[in-house]
């Protein structure tokens, strides 16, 4: 869910990027290749990709196998049922992590016992049919939450096993050139219908992400995070300024590469030049999840962006720059430009390029949806959880199927009950209806709900938008063949049997 595998899915899209800023971030040029959509079977995140996802394969199924020679498993205190549902909770670890190679590389070899050495590489269809199969036989043995809001802990119930498949069917017509939205549809009214266990949508928009998400009713499976144990963090290096810690009142800063693609040029005005535009002025501005986020004690914040002037209005203590603005109080701008360059290399601001080439320690707004404590309340800091699966993409699922069914008016319903939570009082100023609702709208909405939880490649291939549009930097390749990544250089050396994709 995250590192490579989650740069593969929001950086080469529309919604993130890494821009070299000054002296940093050029890494060889490994960032713009991703952007440019120049990755080859050599670069490092295709290949910590595949390893990940076949490591993930290959240690479930290990598990899986250690636990059926178990003999006396009673004698551990678990009956059968419990004995048969865990093993089929590592059973659908496998079908989920098959799921990821599907969706990263299509045809993936398929293992079915850990004494296998190198195969070859299956079809899509094989590898689709596999997964499907490993759900449908796990899904009716995985437990069932039947107490709404109870703490997760991991563990996979049937809910979860259900939303993989329905996942699955979903992006049918991408993985395997079939149309399975009515079986996705279904599904996904059978999980709201509580077919599948007791869940709720949160009545705010942070509590799916809250310090306590382990015990909201909206998570269906979460990865477990807890401070000074097994933390889910890796995010704050990569998006935060060096010194935003003082921002954030704690003791360390981050690396200051990633940001949102920017919504403006350097003279201010939004991009209007391709449907795929826009990232923070996506949300509208009575949207509260737009406000600058403000942590204020005892685990009660505000916002979910970094952006505008860096000094917290409560402390009064502010992020000061350390390359192009040393010394100044940093403001993150929703733009890219070299603005210190203005009057030496360019005579106005009209002349600046904007690319991912010429980013500034200001450059772009910064995505806050992990909450930070301060120093006050560090103990409470990587407590959030990472939801894998949350109800409200249940509801969104449900809306593109009805949508894509010619019912309209029934997305738009759906749409606008995650939506509400939102607004101040339940109040949206630009819901969805019949008449505003087409892809475009469709795709922002999946855009400003789920932004940075690592979908957002998947969701453009759904829609052929992958290759053939435009957006900030990024021009349209129109080859098919990127809609899946290369099997990297290194997993072929290491199993020759493997066949490389096409166009590689």
């Amino acid at each position: 869910m995250q590192e490579d595998r989650w740069q593969l899915q929001e950086m080469a899209a529309d919604a993130f990027c890494l821009p070299t800023r000054g002296p940093h971030w050029y890494d060889g040029a490994k960032y713009q290749r991703l952007y440019y959509y120049q990755w080859t079977p050599y670069d490092s995140y295709v290949w910590e990709t595949w390893k990940g996802t076949t490591m993930g394969i290959s240690l479930a199924i290990e598990v899986k196998e250690d636990l059926e020679m178990l003999v006396d498993y009673d004698a551990l205190g678990f009956t059968p049922e419990e004995r048969e549902a865990q093993l089929m909770e590592l059973q659908t670890l496998v079908a989920y992590f098959y799921m990821r190679g599907l969706d990263f590389f299509r045809g993936m070899p398929i293992f079915t016992a850990s004494t296998q050495t190198d195969l070859y590489r299956n079809t899509d269809k094989e590898t689709f049919d596999h997964i499907e199969s490993l759900l449908l036989e796990a899904i009716p043995k995985l437990p069932v939450k039947t107490v709404k809001g109870t703490s997760e802990d991991g563990s996979i119930k049937q809910a979860a096993g259900a939303m993989l498949l329905a996942q699955l069917y979903f992006n049918a017509g991408a993985y395997i050139g079939e149309n399975r939205f009515a079986d996705c549809a279904k599904i996904c009214q059978d999980i709201l219908d509580g077919k599948y266990g007791t869940y709720e949508l949160e009545p705010t928009w942070y509590g799916v992400h809250h310090f306590d998400n382990d015990r909201s009713p909206e998570v269906i499976w979460c990865t477990p995070s807890q401070n000074a144990k097994r933390a889910y963090n890796w995010f704050w290096k990569h998006f935060y300024h060096s010194e935003s810690y003082k921002y954030f009142d704690l003791e360390s800063g981050g690396d200051n590469g990633g940001m949102i693609q920017p919504s403006r040029k350097p003279t201010g005005e939004i991009y209007t030049e391709f449907r795929l535009r826009k990232g923070y002025e996506k949300f509208h501005d009575q949207d509260l999840r737009k406000k600058p986020y403000v942590y204020k004690g005892n685990k009660v914040y505000e916002g979910m962006f970094l952006v505008g002037e860096q000094t917290n209005p409560l402390t009064g203590v502010s992020t000061l720059g350390i390359q192009e603005y040393q010394g100044e109080v940093i403001t993150f701008v929703d733009q890219v430009a070299h603005f210190r360059k203005v009057g030496t290399e360019y005579a106005s601001v009209a002349e600046l390029p904007s690319t991912i080439a010429t980013g500034e320690e200001t450059s772009g707004v910064r995505l806050v949806k992990v909450p930070q404590p301060n120093l006050v309340d560090k103990s409470f800091r990587n407590d959030a959880d990472n939801p894998v699966l949350r109800l409200a993409e249940v509801y969104y699922m449900l809306a593109e199927c009805k949508y894509r069914e010619g019912k309209a008016g029934e997305a738009a319903n759906l749409i606008n009950t995650v939506r509400r939570r939102n607004f101040e009082g339940g109040q949206d100023p630009d819901p969805v209806t019949s008449d505003n609702l087409d892809e475009y709208r469709l795709s922002d909405e999946w855009f400003i709900e789920f932004m940075g939880e690592g979908r957002r490649r998947t969701d453009l291939i759904r829609w052929d938008k992958f290759v053939t549009e435009d957006w900030w930097n990024h021009k349209a390749t129109n080859s098919k063949h990127l809609n899946r990544f290369p099997v990297p250089a290194e997993a072929i050396a290491g199993n020759n049997l493997l066949e490389q994709n096409p166009g590689y």
